[in-house]
């Protein structure tokens, strides 16, 4: 995967998106001329502890797999980052590990359930956290 440093000063940005319509695997086709669509990106995201991040006691941190939209993968890193930090979290480090397509061809097996989450990212133009894996100590 693409690592992504995580800038500890950067403020929540709201991102202006057109409507999306259609669906083609984990892309959305922008209405209109030029064929343009947002894809949606499979992102890990490694989180500190932070007041009210709502992870276990005990817990060191976490691991956090996400699914984000955005124009280019940069951009649905930014806007995980932000949302996470506007969730009380603490993100440390990202790897975006690309598109389904780019998944698929690096021979991911990806289940329907996810599939169905990575869709859902991109209809209502969100990150979703599919999974979260706390750290411990002693792990």
């Amino acid at each position: 995967g693409v690592r992504f440093q995580v800038d500890s000063t950067t403020s929540p940005v709201e991102k202006e998106q057109p409507p999306v319509a259609g669906s083609n695997g984990f892309q959305h086709i922008l209405p209109g001329v030029g064929g343009g669509y947002i894809p949606g990106f499979t992102l890990l995201v490694q989180v500190g502890r932070k007041e009210g991040d709502g992870l276990p006691d005990g817990a060191t941190g976490a691991a956090l797999m996400v699914y984000s939209s955005g124009v280019d993968e940069a951009e649905a890193v930014r806007e995980t980052v932000a949302i996470l930090k506007q969730a009380d979290m603490a993100p440390l480090d990202v790897t975006g590990y690309g598109t389904l397509e780019e998944r698929l061809e690096q021979g991911h097996d990806i289940s329907g359930d996810e599939r169905a989450l990575m869709d859902r990212a991109l209809e209502e133009n969100a990150v979703i956290v599919a999974q979260m894996t706390p750290f411990f100590e002693d792990e």
